[in-house]
């Protein structure tokens, strides 16, 4: 991995500067980068090196714009759609994870593919295509239009039905109450979606569970920990991106959770002096395709106005790693043996 985009170990980075001591920071714990963004970005990298540039990659490979454009100063190439793609060349797809007619296009042009789909995300897939071939309907919790809930949809078009929140129960229509099961986009606000689940379970008794919880770790994992230093802190700076979907989650989390005001920022650059008018406790924290360099640019200007003391609030220790995508070991592992 490169330094610019993966997530540096916060050991080796240099402290914050400490001016003045008049305000406190508190930094949530987990943050940034989660296992499968961090598999996805190691994809690129690793194609790069492996067969040059260009590589294509449909759609941004994680939803994180520093990430997004070091990826394509080094050679990598995002498109919308597959027909974009020269044919015969290499063709990632991104973290969220596309539908079987994305795999169709992709042969159709001879493109060599390369899934990073997040593992969390295939087991939705999964889910979805084993519950609609029993014929049951599937209710999926998600957002309307997001890249995930387009690509679980296109498993089983026929069977899905979209729940856009708790206000979009009440449209919900199925062929047979007695044969529904309810899945979510993996990113969602664990409280919204379970308050969407107890106003379907009221519409439909006997609808069932997944078999595990859908909603990722890390996104559980980053709500407990902002909620943890949501009720102490004046104001909240969420770095993250605003096409991330578990980033805005945690503006909207620190905010339910008693943080007077909370911005999500991509750079220290878009912090406003003004936001910290009459501050004293300051909570930052990341979402989970934001790597750390960028968390350290806003401590670092927290710093400059006098935040300077800093505290880790930890609610969870996260040790998950997925291996990369078998098509590109497979290549790697030829390519070390030539």
């Amino acid at each position: 991995m490169t330094a610019d985009v993966a997530p540096p170990d916060a050991s080796s980075l240099p402290a914050a500067p400490t001016a003045g001591t008049g305000g406190r920071v508190l930094l949530a714990a987990p943050r940034g980068y989660c296992a499968g963004v961090d598999r996805a970005v190691e994809t690129v990298e690793k194609a790069l090196e492996l067969y040059g540039a260009p590589v294509y990659v449909r759609k941004q490979i994680v939803h994180n714009k520093y990430v997004v454009e070091t990826l394509e100063a080094r050679g990598a190439v995002f498109v919308d759609e597959t027909d974009e793609v020269p044919e015969g060349a290499t063709v990632i797809f991104s973290a969220h994870g596309v539908a079987p007619v994305v795999h169709d296009e992709a042969r159709s042009r001879s493109l060599k593919t390369i899934d990073a789909t997040c593992p969390l995300v295939t087991k939705v897939h999964n889910e979805a295509r084993r519950f609609a071939s029993a014929d049951y309907d599937i209710l999926l919790i998600g957002h309307e239009g997001h890249e995930e809930v387009i690509g679980t949809s296109g498993e089983a078009p026929d069977h899905i039905h979209l729940v856009d929140g708790p206000d979009g129960v009440d449209d919900v229509v199925v062929r047979d109450p007695a044969r529904v099961v309810w899945l979510s986009q993996t990113t969602l606000s664990v409280d919204e979606t379970l308050e969407t689940v107890r106003r379907l379970k009221e519409k439909f008794p006997l609808l069932q569970d997944p078999p595990s919880d859908d909603i990722c770790y890390a996104t559980q994992n980053r709500q407990v920990a902002v909620k943890d230093i949501a009720a102490q802190s004046d104001l909240v700076i969420v770095v993250g991106s605003r096409n991330s979907s578990n980033s805005v989650r945690l503006v909207e989390v620190s905010l339910e959770y008693g943080a007077k005001a909370a911005y999500l920022v991509d750079y220290a650059s878009e912090c406003q002096d003004e936001w910290l008018a009459g501050v004293s406790t300051v909570g930052v924290t990341s979402g989970a395709s934001v790597p750390e360099i960028l968390v350290r640019d806003v401590l670092a200007w927290l710093a400059e106005r006098g935040f300077g003391r800093v505290e880790e609030v930890r609610s969870a220790q996260e040790s998950l790693l997925f291996a990369l995508p078998v098509e590109l070991r497979r290549d790697m592992k030829a390519a070390a043996a030539r």
